[in-house]
């Protein structure tokens, strides 16, 4: 089931959000200097299998891409959702 996912940058947060039937979705990081350290990926039960988790990692990810940071994937998902999209495989490469 797919549906139009409006996911918010919670940067007090350090997360993205999609809230949906009054859940809420996250892709959680934290900053550390040029780097953005994904951390975890969540979306209840309840919400699975509509492309919640791949448009926050989209969103997150493209972020990252706009403000120049280097992405650390620690979180299996986003590690997961750049391997299936390498277009964004460069932000993960230390910059020289």
């Amino acid at each position: 089931m797919q549906q139009d996912v409006d996911v918010i940058h919670n940067a007090a947060a350090s997360r993205f959000e999609a809230t949906i039937d009054g859940l809420v979705s996250v892709a959680e990081y934290r900053r550390s200097g040029a780097q953005m350290i994904f951390t975890h990926t969540g979306v209840p039960p309840q919400l699975q299998g509509r492309g919640i988790a791949a448009e926050l990692a989209h969103a997150a990810l493209e972020y990252a891409r706009a403000e120049q940071l280097q992405v650390v994937p620690l979180c299996w998902y986003i590690a997961q959702y750049i391997h299936r999209h390498p277009e964004y495989a460069a932000l993960v490469q230390a910059k020289p």
